[in-house]
């Protein structure tokens, strides 16, 4: 469980290294959609699209269940791998609800796979998507 809780951490710092000192939701909803793309990515060879789009449609529902105030955002987002909706909808919401969740639907996503493959299979496959991009950090770099 304490691997699961550090891995929870990580996608977090992941999530807030991507979004940025200065995020707006336009910022937190892009963070939060390419941490999904990459997941995507990552997994699409090993369980295939639909498996994914599985993992992400349990992972919505898991998040209205597990925070009640964010059951309208789930609601309103297609239960269809359509990230490009998930954008559109958390640019609406307040930043701390947005934000909120970001963590939410990534950490879910990530324990859903976790007990399904394991954790050290888990941690394998996504361990890259972690990790920030040169373009993450340039950009951060470059601001004023």
């Amino acid at each position: 469980m304490s691997a699961l809780n550090e891995e929870s951490r990580q996608i977090v710092a992941a999530l807030a290294h991507r979004v940025g000192p200065n995020a707006d939701t336009a910022c937190i909803a892009l963070a939060t959609v390419s941490i999904l793309e990459a997941m995507h990515t990552a997994l699409t060879p090993i369980i295939g699209q639909q498996g994914v789009a599985a993992l992400y449609r349990r992972s919505l529902h898991l998040c209205a269940s597990r925070q009640p105030r964010l059951a309208d955002i789930s609601e309103r987002v297609q239960t269809a791998l359509d990230l490009s909706a998930l954008n559109s909808e958390l640019v609406t919401e307040s930043e701390a609800d947005a934000l909120l969740f970001g963590e939410v639907i990534l950490t879910t996503f990530y324990e859903l796979l976790t007990t399904l493959i394991g954790p050290s299979l888990t941690a394998r496959l996504l361990r890259d998507v972690w990790k920030p991009s040169l373009s993450d950090t340039s950009a951060q770099e470059n601001s004023p």
